[in-house]
């Protein structure tokens, strides 16, 4: 906040406005505990660019004799990824994987692929599985699309925010928008425990979020908060925070 002092010269007042540190006062930081819906992004991302792709780009298909019209893209590869992706998010978020275990998973799956494709092995796997031909209309896309996200958007920006914590210099304040009261504490020997995160959940899908630990001193126990995001920037802000006092 910005400090201003005034000076009298003459019949004139100056104002003079100086660049101040906010005051601990108005700092407030806010954790919500976000569903593993959010990481179902994806879903609806791409739904809705391959909606658009198949009504730019679709070829009409009539569905049995005198049957309606349907519009698909043609080319095969497109319905196969978006089922690898709708099965990717929904094993990825159901799957915890932390630290280590994650980034060897990784490796394996990266090492597998590296020596079959050396071997030129994919393409005889491929016609193992006969018929693997995957397409979607455009109302496939577009209704899937249209309901993961309405459910996104309703868990990310509703029922996610029922219920918070709120992080000031001093106290430390669980919220409660429906029902229940607030329920305060002091922020004096309070820590926060970053646990380590999900490589393919967290940083893959979550772009850098992680799960919390709140752990308060003696027998007041811990708070579980989980899919915050951007933990790591506000972990260390609300750090900073805590172990200061308002004047």
């Amino acid at each position: 906040m910005s400090e201003v002092t005034r000076q009298e010269l003459g019949n004139e007042m100056v104002v003079t406005e100086h660049a101040g540190e906010r005051p601990l006062s108005n700092q407030v930081m806010y954790l919500y505990n976000h569903s593993n819906i959010f990481y179902w992004w994806p879903v609806w991302f791409f739904g809705f660019i391959l909606t658009f792709a198949s009504w730019m780009w679709g070829v009409k298909v009539q569905i049995g004799a005198g049957g309606p019209f349907a519009t698909f893209l043609p080319n095969n590869l497109l319905g196969f990824l978006y089922a690898l992706v709708i099965f990717l998010v929904f094993l990825f978020t159901n799957l915890s994987m932390r630290g280590l275990v994650s980034g060897v998973v990784l490796l394996v799956l990266a090492f597998i692929a590296v020596v079959l494709a050396w071997l030129d092995l994919w393409e005889p796997i491929l016609y193992l599985i006969p018929d693997i031909v995957v397409y979607m209309n455009t109302g496939f896309y577009l209704f899937l699309a249209t309901a993961v996200f309405i459910t996104w958007a309703v868990s990310f920006f509703i029922f996610d925010r029922l219920q918070y914590w709120r992080i000031e210099p001093g106290q430390v304040t669980l919220e409660r928008v429906i029902g229940g009261a607030e329920q305060s504490h002091s922020s004096t020997g309070v820590v926060f425990e970053q646990l380590n995160q999900d490589l393919f959940r967290h940083w893959i899908l979550g772009f850098g979020s992680s799960d919390l630990n709140m752990i308060f001193p003696g027998q007041t126990g811990r708070h579980y908060i989980g899919n915050v995001l951007f933990a790591k920037h506000k972990v260390r802000k609300i750090q900073d925070m805590i172990k200061r006092r308002p004047e």
